[in-house]
């Protein structure tokens, strides 16, 4: 029997994160435990290594992820040349061409990767930041390399400014909440990159290409089409109901893997309503929240991680064309470090089809054919 789409298929082991009876956790960790303690530098050693750091082991991090965070010129100039591309395109075409800077571009020998992984974990966050302030006619910067914290990093690049404590814990937030989710479609692309042999940065290249998707990463941008759209509470009622009628989706509801509420959500819609009292516009919120309970009414449905990620990327300034980007930003921990595991006990990927089409049929030479 065919399963479309894969569902229901196991198409591999993982060590790195899992969802059980509904619940999300990296390496064993319940995401509601890192979502509430822990930093993103924890969460990728966690998926590194397996293991949360000590506080020697999370120095080290910190100071190799802040000290490779610049980007060359070369990719530099070539995100200047398109400024005002699909952010996604740029974003995809500057990974790929970061790996022109490498010694060992090819190479998938163990360390070698690593370090080229981590160095993405470092630089992809640079590349999105430095893609919003092109778009918004500022000079690119160097990021501030002193600053231990990935979030608090990407967010002074980004606005120019000091950020907010709450900025900075949001943005925490999205990078942990984001960081891994088992086979997804952008992981599962990577991993069958990586299991050909590909280099790290071919994956991570395929796996931004399926991200960009509005089935998959692109439903955050979507999500806030449909918020803009709405415009106010009043509204959303009709909104819903003609959508549905016409049997259009409602995008940010449902997930294949969960039946009740993505156990990310909740953290996302906390942050909504944090942010958007800090900001004294509640209106975001107030729609989504409102989306939601419509939506558990009309079908049963509840809020993906994508749904209230929406309103907390608008709350942090950030425009609707870089939101699959930012979260872009945190999965690269996540992508990189299941290439790492493919390829620790590889096996090429190479699925059957099943063949639906005609059967015996047989060459016509071209002067007879209708």
């Amino acid at each position: 029997m065919v399963a479309r789409g894969l569902e229901g298929v196991v198409a591999g082991t993982t060590r790195l994160s899992s969802i059980i009876d509904g619940t999300l956790a990296y390496a064993g960790i319940e995401i509601d435990e890192l979502a509430a303690e822990a930093s993103y530098e924890e969460v990728v050693h966690l998926l590194y290594h397996g293991e949360l750091p000590t506080r020697e082991q999370l120095a080290a991090l910190e100071q190799q992820l802040a000290a490779q965070r610049v980007l060359p010129d070369g990719v530099i100039q070539l995100l200047l040349q398109a400024p005002h591309a699909v952010p996604m395109d740029l974003l995809r075409t500057a990974v790929s061409a970061l790996a022109w800077y490498e010694e060992e571009p090819n190479t998938v020998a163990r360390e070698a990767a690593i370090a080229k992984g981590l160095r993405l974990v470092a630089q992809v966050p640079t590349i999105v930041a430095t893609i919003a302030r092109l778009r918004r006619g500022l000079a690119p910067v160097v990021p501030p390399l002193d600053e231990l914290s990935t979030a608090r990093a990407f967010l002074r690049t980004l606005y120019d400014r000091e950020p907010s404590e709450l900025e900075v814990e949001a943005m925490n937030k999205i990078l942990v909440l984001h960081a891994d989710h088992e086979f997804n479609a952008s992981t599962f692309t990577a991993r069958v990159v990586a299991a050909t042999l590909a280099d790290m940065h071919a994956a991570v290249t395929a796996a931004i290409a399926a991200l960009k998707g509005p089935l998959h990463g692109g439903a955050n941008a979507a999500v806030m089409q449909m918020l803009e759209e709405i415009g106010t509470v009043d509204q959303v009622e009709p909104y819903i109901k003609d959508k549905l009628a016409r049997k259009e989706r409602i995008m940010g509801f449902g997930h294949r893997v969960y039946k009740g509420e993505d156990p990310r959500a909740k953290w996302l819609r906390d942050l909504s309503h944090r942010l958007g009292e800090a900001r004294g516009d509640r209106r975001w919120y107030e729609l989504s929240v409102t989306i939601a309970e419509a939506m558990a009414r009309e079908k049963g449905l509840f809020p993906n991680v994508d749904f209230y990620a929406a309103s907390v990327y608008h709350y942090l300034g950030i425009e609707k064309e870089l939101m699959t980007p930012v979260f872009a930003a945190s999965r690269v921990s996540g992508w990189t470090a299941h290439i790492l595991e493919q390829q620790a006990d590889n096996r090429l990927i190479r699925p059957r089809a099943e063949y639906v089409g005609p059967i015996n049929r047989h060459y016509v030479p071209i002067d007879r054919r209708g």
